[in-house]
Parts: C-alpha cells; sequence; structure tokens
C-alpha cells in the first residue's frame, strides 16, 4: 500500500468516526503511522482530503450511472447496477449513510457542492424514466420520486442498523447480515413490481 493510499484509509477512519468538524489532521497522520508533516505534503488541507475521499467513495457506485448516458439506456440494467453497486459500496462501508446525514446536517453547502462536481446525469435518467412512462413499460412516476424512493429503501437498513437488527432479528448478527445479503434481488423485485415494470420484447 502506497503513503497515499495508507493516508486515504486513515481519512476514510476517522472522518467516520469523528465527523469533518471533529477530525483533526495530526489524527489522521497517527492513524496512518506517519507524521503530519507528510500529511500535507499529499493533502494540504482537511478540505482537499474531505473531496478526495467524498470523491473515491462516490466512484464505486458511479458506474450503476453508466447506463443512463448511452443513446438508449436499458431501464432494467440501470435500476439493477444502481442497486447492486449501492448495496456493495454500504457492505464495504456500512458507516456511511449515517456519515452523510450528520455532515448533511452540519453543512448542507458543502455536500452540494460535492455532489455537483460528480457530474450526475440526472437528465438522462429524467428522459429514460419518461420514455418508460411514454411505453407504458412502468406506471406514470416522477424521476425524482422513483430515485429518491430508490435510494430510501438502499439505506434504510444500514442507517436504522441497530433498530433493524435489535427489533427484528432479536440482535441476531448473522441474521442481520443474511438478510442484508439477500436484500439486492428481493429489493429489485419490490421496486419492478411497485412501479408495474413490464419488460418490452
Amino acid at each position: 500500500m502506497t503513503t497515499e493510499e495508507q493516508i486515504l484509509v486513515a481519512a476514510r477512519k476517522v472522518f467516520i468516526e469523528k465527523g469533518f468538524e471533529g477530525t483533526r489532521m495530526q489524527e489522521i497522520a497517527n492513524e496512518a503511522g506517519i507524521n503530519k508533516a507528510l500529511l500535507h505534503y499529499y493533502f494540504r488541507t482537511k478540505e482537499k482530503l474531505f473531496e478526495q475521499i467524498f470523491t473515491e467513495v462516490f466512484q464505486k457506485i458511479k458506474p450503476a450511472f453508466s447506463n443512463a448516458l448511452h443513446p438508449d439506456p436499458d431501464f432494467q440494467a440501470f435500476t439493477n447496477a444502481f442497486i447492486e453497486g449501492y448495496l456493495n459500496l454500504l457492505d464495504e462501508l456500512p458507516f456511511l449513510p449515517r456519515f452523510v446525514i450528520q455532515e448533511l446536517n452540519r453543512d448542507p453547502k458543502r455536500f452540494v457542492a460535492l455532489m455537483e462536481k460528480q457530474e450526475i446525469p440526472f437528465d438522462s435518467i429524467r428522459q429514460m424514466i419518461q420514455r418508460e412512462v411514454d411505453k407504458k413499460t412502468i406506471q406514470p412516476i416522477a424521476a425524482e420520486q422513483f430515485i429518491i424512493n430508490l435510494i430510501a429503501l438502499i439505506v434504510f437498513p444500514y442507517i436504522a442498523q441497530a433498530l433493524v437488527k435489535d427489533i427484528f432479528f432479536n440482535k441476531n448478527e448473522a441474521a442481520y447480515h443474511e438478510f442484508l445479503s439477500d436484500r439486492k434481488q428481493k429489493l429489485a423485485d419490490f421496486v419492478f413490481n411497485g412501479i408495474g415494470f413490464k419488460k418490452a420484447f
């Protein structure tokens, strides 16, 4: 692992534990096992380091959006890829949703600015969904409603992990993780059934 990779792993851990405001560069340096001067050599400010981590995390789910950029995107493939990509990311970083909510509440402008830099193709997604509505392969739904519903369904079991695990699975860690593993296909089926999806042949 390179020094830069060590820094990013350490910074991700400390940021998630303490949030942007509570994190100090010295703590990141300690976690990475380097001195603070070397940390500043790679990342001059905490803001730059935070932005780098946010961008790298987002890149893990960005391929799920790529289908929407094609001239004739496949709605079913896009939805499946989005669900799988997002859930794979949360398998790796289960505390991410709570961290995002914390930072959104603390400084919404920063998060909006970071999201805008990712150039998510919302217009293409809107057009893709509208085409499906026009073809009557799905029930009429606004793209905003569809995407926000999808994200909410994906992240809730992670945001409310203690509640879901304790109430629904009687604090059984293995049962909770089995539920999460089974969720990829179950969630896709639920979404497609909910919008009355009928694949065109």
